[in-house]
Parts: C-alpha cells; sequence; structure tokens
C-alpha cells in the first residue's frame, strides 16, 4: 500500500481539535470493543454519535441508521467494519465532510485512503482511538 499515517503531533491535534466522533459499526453488546471504545470516548467528553444499521440506543445515545443522518458536523468518524466495507464508509465520509476517517488497529484499505483523502479528509488506519489518546494524553 501507498499510504501514510499522519504523524503522532498531527494525530494529538485531531484528537485535540475533535468534539463530534460517529462510531461507525459500533455494536450494542458489551462485551464488543466498538462498545467499549465508545464507553471510553464518552468519558473523554466527545459528543459520541453511534452508527448501527438496527440499534435505538446504545450508552444511553441515540443511535444512526448512517453518517447523512447525525444531526450535526462530525469531526472524526471511527470504523468498526472489516477492511472490504470501509471505502463505502468513506464515500459516506466525504459526502459529509467528515474532518477525518479513522479505521481501527489492523485496518487498512488504500481505497478507502484516496476516497478520503480526495474528500479532503486526514486518514489514520491500524490505529486504536483509544490507544493513540491514552499514548499521546
Amino acid at each position: 500500500m501507498n499510504w501514510n499515517n499522519p504523524s503522532d503531533k498531527q494525530i494529538a491535534a485531531l484528537l485535540d481539535g475533535a468534539k463530534t466522533i460517529a462510531v461507525y459499526g459500533c455494536s450494542p453488546k458489551p462485551d464488543r470493543t466498538s462498545y467499549r471504545i465508545t464507553q471510553f470516548l464518552i468519558e473523554q467528553g466527545y459528543r459520541v454519535y453511534p452508527v448501527h444499521p438496527k440499534a435505538e440506543t446504545i450508552l444511553g445515545q441515540k443511535v444512526y441508521a448512517d453518517l447523512a443522518s447525525i444531526p450535526e458536523h462530525v469531526d472524526i468518524v471511527n470504523v468498526f467494519r472489516r477492511a472490504e466495507f470501509t471505502p463505502e464508509v468513506a464515500r459516506q465520509a466525504a459526502d459529509i465532510g467528515a474532518g477525518t476517517l479513522w479505521l481501527q488497529l489492523g485496518i487498512m484499505n488504500e481505497e478507502s485512503w484516496a476516497i478520503a483523502k480526495r474528500g479532503g479528509l486526514y486518514c489514520v488506519m491500524d490505529r486504536c482511538i483509544a490507544v493513540m489518546y491514552r499514548l499521546l494524553h
């Protein structure tokens, strides 16, 4: 792949500047990583918007079926989907003018990176947002 993540300094700035985070693929099941990361992000003071096609609420937050339904600007779209599904999420993130597309640890997709870049988004891949937050704060 021909991509590179922002530097740790840039990632710290993205996390510090963000107010809203959509968690795409957030599970309503407490034993899932996406649920625990969503809980962590809420505890850090972010406004978090879970995105799931069927759930109604997760951690007391209203759940949205897609990114376009979220009622305010999204700073970071944190994605919990397999790599092959991330290009569609990248297109949605670009369509809503999100600031950053963030693919979780172990997830990389060059097409998603290219879509994000063409859409003017920062793109972070193969990094856990909670680990990076703890590392940089």
